[in-house]
């Protein structure tokens, strides 16, 4: 973080790994505790396999994050699917029929592939960042892959895929069909994937213990699976910046607006209070303000017409899953409470919870109003950015109607708006890109093409492609969506 910016005490990795569990169950369609639960049989059945100490840790910590990709590939599953998120359901849940649609389209390995290397090149880096063993950033590199060498995105086979990779995968599986259809044609379906997806070894471990691991899964508390799932790499310090950047992926067009609400709220927060705690508090909810997007399919978020009724009551509940994220996540709890509270308005006209003036305390009513300068600063598919004088405007008529709060809006526009500031991660070495370079990955990080970017900065398409290879090359990726990433630890965006 830069001098300018909240102080804010480091979070511990595992509650950082906790809210991405969370976001990647949401991304997925799943349970919010799908992944805690897939962990906790993962570590059972890396132990009766007689795994070792390291290679156990690389187990829980996998499962965790095994989902933390899936915001990055998002837009190309709502691009070939529609709904980004019921086609993941269909596909975990074993469905025969989900890949018909892309038999027109080359086959389901030609449109899965690419998919496939953005969710592990982001799962990878996601791990790297977090401090996470290398270990367990290769096994997230490699999730996908399978015992016959059909997976993705290598067409690894047998021996020369890491290990964790099929104990999650079974165990994930397991997880979801004894949900869906019960332990014994659970067992059933695992069975017809031996030496297929995961080794017929790791199935039969899985077929002589499942259902007693089960029956314990349903006592577990959440602090005993906290106890379970920690590993000592996960006792370490990160911040929250991570968590905003993998909630921004989801959407191109929100490319750094979480970092960008926290820096305004907490600068917005210092004109009106010397309190370093609430500056920090709201600094911390800004970062994650957007957690609950993940359960909401991109095409509702991607329309530029009114929305209908039903999207509506999808997006209402976006907070309400920001809320749900603070009473799972650890020390992220306050933070994520407040958080749930960004699109509540004075007038009682907000969501999810529709409370008025007296139920909002002036850090919630500060994120509100950062939230709606920035979105209002911001490209939508709706609409253009607007300008710092038109913005002020919609803002002080939000003040006017009763919606925003009037002292916070001032605090927030005084002496002018706040300039956004993007903290940067002391982890992250700065790469020698040059001004273009920047221009260009800027460009595609916010989703354009090569020819928009092309437009957008009046180069030649082929000179924006030398850049994009270049920034891949300093930025040692191979992937839009893990430039954006390790480009938005760095300050870059």
């Amino acid at each position: 973080m830069t001098d300018d910016t909240a102080d804010v005490s480091p979070l511990r990795v595992f509650d950082a790994v906790k809210a991405l569990a969370f976001i990647g169950d949401l991304s997925m369609g799943q349970p919010t505790d799908h992944s805690p639960r897939t962990a906790w049989l993962a570590a059972r059945l890396a132990q009766a396999a007689r795994l070792d100490a390291p290679t156990l840790d690389a187990v829980r910590e996998t499962a965790l994050l095994r989902w933390s990709g899936c915001t990055a590939n998002a837009a190309g599953f709502a691009d070939v699917f529609g709904d980004d998120i019921q086609i993941r359901v269909a596909m975990l849940e074993g469905g025969s029929d989900w890949a018909a649609p892309l038999q027109s389209l080359g086959g389901a390995a030609a449109v899965l592939s690419p998919l496939a290397q953005i969710h592990c090149e982001v799962a990878g880096e996601v791990a790297r960042m977090l401090g996470l063993p290398r270990a367990t950033e290769t096994v997230l590199r490699h999730i996908f892959e399978t015992w016959d060498g059909g997976g993705l995105p290598a067409h690894l086979a047998r021996e020369a895929v890491p290990a964790p990779v099929f104990v999650v995968a079974l165990a994930g599986d397991l997880e979801i069909f004894s949900r869906t259809y019960g332990v014994e044609q659970a067992l059933g379906l695992l069975a017809q994937r031996a030496d297929a997806r995961y080794p017929r070894q790791l199935v039969e471990i899985a077929a002589r213990h499942a259902l007693r691991w089960l029956q314990e899964l349903e006592h577990a508390s959440p602090t005993d699976l906290d106890a379970a799932l920690t590993t000592p790499h996960m006792e370490q310090a990160t911040s929250a910046e991570l968590i905003a950047d993998v909630i921004d992926l989801k959407l191109p067009w929100m490319t750094g607006f979480s970092r960008a609400v926290a820096a305004t709220a907490a600068r917005c927060c210092e004109r009106l209070t010397t309190d370093k705690a609430a500056h920090a508090r709201v600094y911390r909810a800004g970062l994650i303000h957007g957690i609950g997007r993940a359960a909401v399919p991109n095409g509702i978020w991607n329309l530029n017409t009114r929305l209908p009724e039903s999207a509506w009551e999808k997006v209402r509940l976006a907070p309400y899953w920001t809320s749900r994220a603070g009473k799972q996540a650890g020390a992220l709890h306050d933070a994520a409470e407040l958080a749930s509270y960004a699109y509540e308005r004075l007038d009682g006209s907000g969501y999810f919870r529709g409370v008025s003036a007296a139920a909002l305390t002036p850090e919630a009513r500060v994120l509100a109003a950062s939230v709606a300068w920035v979105a209002l600063r911001s490209a939508r598919p709706w609409r253009a950015a607007l300008g710092a004088e038109a913005a002020a405007q919609a803002l002080r008529a939000e003040v006017q109607a009763g919606r925003l709060c009037g002292e916070a809006v001032d605090a927030l526009l005084a002496e002018g708006a706040p300039a956004v500031k993007r903290p940067v991660s002391a982890a992250e070495p700065r790469a020698r890109l040059s001004a273009r370079e920047i221009d260009v990955l800027r460009a595609i990080s916010r989703g354009a093409s090569n020819k928009e970017a092309a437009r957008e900065l009046t180069l030649s398409p082929s000179t924006v492609r030398t850049h994009v290879e270049s920034v891949f090359r300093k930025l040692e990726c191979s992937t839009r969506a893990a430039a954006t990433l390790k480009a938005s630890a760095m300050g870059l965006l």
